[in-house]
């Protein structure tokens, strides 16, 4: 008898040790560390302290963006964002045209690139919900319009200039050796953590993506909820759009093209399921950070462009074979 619960015991102990090494955020975390490891060996200081800092504060940029993109993949109704990386630009152009170098316009123009950000993120909503379009057609058409409104304003040309506070507070030490933006994305994750687990539109948001019609029954308002979540991402892309021209120092209109894919990507590493319904942003934070070392990393073995762009799509088609032979099996 004894011998027999050891070994259920130790049938148990594997069990949950496979589990939890199946689970996204922990091969995620392996996959960060490995990254680390090879970019170290390939250039000696790739991990070293101060080159760390500066790979975070890239993968805050991007994880500022996939916090938006999180919450619409969260609520389901093969939700995505494909007009992220627009946003990000018109957040950046009007963010730089509202500054204009002054540290004075920093607030005014956070409130304008989040705001006329968040207005078309909720168009996109509406237009989702209630008017039917699919979100990959409505958020690409999107795209299409924003692009052409910024070469029109713009006529094609770097605009706006960014604060000189604002670019010290992105990519200069502020506390310990850390740069502002890096605390902000703490508060972000706590704040996206809180929301998603803590409160009842969180809650909301999970319900309505795991099983919309069961929401409907216990009178949640489902097409409210994946409205405003695609109202928020565009307000989370605008905020991106300022810290971007922050960290480059002016803008450009396709300066956040490079965030569209890898926004999707750093959400699906992080095991939130396309299907809607179940993951978090903790995960995705984690997938933001392996993104970027291994963009580095790339970087590093002087891969071309389209070489990485190439990895980062092949990434995003085995995910996506893995996530849709999961939910058939749970189906």
């Amino acid at each position: 008898m004894s011998d027999a619960s050891s070994n259920m015991h130790s049938e148990n102990a594997g069990f949950s040790l496979g589990a939890i090494l199946r689970e996204p955020v922990v091969l995620a975390l392996f996959a960060i560390i490995i990254l680390l490891g090879i970019g170290e060996a390939v250039s000696p200081g790739f991990a070293r302290g101060d080159q760390i800092i500066k790979l975070l504060t890239v993968a805050a940029l991007l994880g500022f963006a996939a916090a938006g993109q999180n919450l619409v993949v969260l609520a389901g109704g093969e939700g995505i964002d494909l007009s992220v990386g627009a946003m990000i630009s018109l957040g950046a152009v009007i963010a730089g045209n509202v500054m204009d170098g002054a540290n004075g316009g920093i607030l005014p123009a956070l409130i304008a690139a989040m705001g006329v950000t968040f207005i078309i993120g909720m168009v996109n909503g509406l237009g989702v919900n209630l008017i039917r379009i699919p979100p990959l057609v409505m958020t690409l058409g999107m795209t299409s319009v924003i692009q052409g409104g910024l070469v029109v304003f713009s006529r094609g040309i770097p605009s706006g200039n960014a604060a000189p506070a604002l670019m010290n507070f992105i990519n200069q030490p502020v506390v310990f050796g850390i740069p502002g933006v890096l605390f902000i994305w703490l508060l972000l994750i706590i704040g996206m953590v809180f929301i998603l687990r803590a409160t009842s539109f969180g809650l909301s948001i999970y319900a309505v993506g795991a099983n919309p019609q069961a929401a409907r029954l216990v009178g949640l308002p489902v097409k409210v909820i994946r409205t405003t979540v695609f109202g928020l991402s565009g307000a989370l892309a605008g905020l991106t759009g300022v810290f971007v021209i922050g960290y480059t120092g002016n803008s450009f209109i396709s300066v956040g093209d490079q965030y569209m894919l890898p926004s999707i990507i750093a959400v699906v590493i992080g095991g939130t399921s396309l299907a809607g319904g179940s993951g978090g942003y903790i995960g995705t934070v984690a997938g933001a950070i392996a993104l970027i070392l291994l963009q580095s990393v790339l970087t590093t073995l002087h891969l071309e462009f389209w070489g990485r762009q190439l990895i980062f799509g092949g990434t995003l088609l085995l995910l996506l074979m893995f996530y849709g032979r999961q939910k058939s099996a749970r189906i």
